[in-house]
């Protein structure tokens, strides 16, 4: 069976919180679509993206795997930790919001040795974001292993 790209999006604060009361701790319409664009972004007709709060190894359950062309985990914490741990996680997209908030879940740490930061990447803005008075950067770490990337 194939290999399916099993990958993070995110978006944290500057102390990494990412919600409290189940919720997120600002208000970013902007940010939102982009969140939603990206996990909704297919590469051929007949191809599905799929989003998961958890449940990393669905991708691979037929019938669905022939479809699937790429597994977003989009939280919480836990299912982070398990999805950047996976050896097919082969990309995490973490909007920096360059602000502090009231935060009581918190993105993991991860391996920025093997999760490197991109300079640029197609379709997403380089440039510093604002929107109700708060910044943010959209950012994409790809991983790397041996040197090389996971493809």
């Amino acid at each position: 069976m194939e290999h399916k790209s099993l990958r993070v999006i995110a978006a944290a604060d500057s102390n990494m919180g990412i919600g409290i009361c189940g919720d997120l701790p600002w208000v970013l319409p902007n940010e939102s679509k982009y969140f939603l664009s990206r996990i909704t972004a297919v590469s051929a007709p007949g191809a599905w993206s799929i989003y998961l709060p958890s449940a990393v190894e669905l991708g691979s359950v037929p019938p669905l795997s022939d479809e699937i062309e790429t597994i977003w985990v989009i939280g919480g914490v836990k299912p982070f930790e398990e999805a950047l741990k996976h050896p097919n996680c082969d990309q995490l997209c973490l909007t920096n919001i360059m602000a502090k908030f009231n935060a009581e879940s918190f993105f993991p740490e991860f391996d920025r040795e093997t999760f490197k930061l991109l300079d640029e990447y197609p379709g997403v803005p380089s440039e510093i974001q604002e929107e109700n008075g708060v910044k943010y950067k959209f950012q994409v770490f790809k991983k790397f292993t041996n040197n090389k990337t996971n493809d």
